[in-house]
């Protein structure tokens, strides 16, 4: 008996060594202790929003230590005094006392396996040095990225909140015909991993109202967020075709890649005139099955304080 029990305990231990060696043709191996593994499925809804709603508990806590752990190292922040990175951010909040958020309207939307987006509602209380923040609402999207096996806050932008603006109906884009020219007969140059890019494109498509080219470059679940509402892919095109924005100049161009298949574009839009507006926008552009598409949009309408000079803080 012995005899037989020293056999099996022999094989056992052949057969973990060989498990251990096991070439990287076949099954995938695992090992807890390799600090760059990732998870193979994308952070759940609930995950990702209980971890968004730490970063706003962190702030209201003013544990600003706290609060930078949840953030990539690329991290960018969007709001209507400006952009800022991780550092710029964290600086910024020191003088941010806040009181109260409140959340609603959650959605959430995977962008790979590795990064999810998330939009939201948010409603504040608080003061920055001895101003009153706008309570809102502001019109939220996040993206929480898979860093080294950690889900970590990459991206973050908010709009505030306006009522759509009362216009007389504009007509379809088949009652023009700048805009019934089809994506099937566009010349367009093929989109790829380079947002920037990508993005020039579709102001092209816009700006000569082709806005069949310009729907193609959207996926189909796109999202896009401004101060009058959230719009899906159909929205998206019916919003272009109803303003002029053959004038729009763009400036100040910046990419962010979250990984393989995802990338951050982001710049201002100047809309010449007596007063001119300045917006910053953001579009996420994805890999879809070897085709690169913009899957998010969000504007956020600049203060004039932060249009003409460097910005204070924001309200995250």
């Amino acid at each position: 008996m012995k005899k037989y029990l020293a056999l099996a305990t022999f094989l056992m231990i052949v057969a973990a060594a060989a498990c251990s060696t096991e070439p990287a043709g076949n099954a995938p191996a695992t090992n807890a202790n390799t600090a760059t593994a990732k998870t193979s499925t994308p952070l759940s809804e609930a995950d990702a929003t209980t971890k968004e709603k730490a970063t706003w508990e962190n702030i209201k806590k003013k544990d600003l230590d706290g609060f930078a752990s949840l953030l990539a190292a690329e991290y960018i922040e969007i709001g209507g005094d400006g952009m800022f990175d991780k550092e710029g951010i964290v600086a910024n909040l020191k003088d941010l006392n806040l009181e109260d958020a409140t959340f609603s309207d959650w959605k959430y939307l995977p962008i790979d396996k590795d990064a999810v987006l998330l939009t939201y509602n948010v409603t504040l209380k608080g003061t920055y040095k001895t101003q009153t923040v706008p309570p809102g609402p502001y019109r939220s999207g996040a993206v929480w990225l898979n860093k080294d096996g950690k889900w970590l806050a990459a991206y973050y932008q908010e709009t505030l909140a306006k009522p759509p603006a009362k216009t007389a109906p504009p007509p379809t884009p088949a009652a023009s015909p700048a805009a019934s020219k089809s994506a099937a007969g566009s010349t367009s140059t093929p989109t790829g991993p380079d947002p920037i890019a990508n993005e020039k494109l579709v102001w092209d498509a816009i700006k000569n109202k082709n806005y069949d080219q310009f729907g193609a470059f959207l996926a189909a679940d796109a999202i896009e967020v401004e101060p009058d509402g959230i719009y899906d892919k159909t929205g998206s095109v019916k919003g272009v075709s109803s303003v002029d924005l053959s004038k729009a100049e763009l400036s100040e161009w910046k990419s962010t890649k979250f990984d393989a298949d995802a990338a951050l574009v982001t710049y201002i839009v100047t809309m010449p005139g007596p007063k001119p507006s300045k917006e910053r926008h953001s579009s996420i552009w994805v890999n879809r099955d070897g085709k690169w598409q913009a899957l998010y949009h969000q504007g956020t309408p600049l203060t004039p304080a932060a249009a003409a000079a460097k910005p204070a803080a924001s309200p995250k």
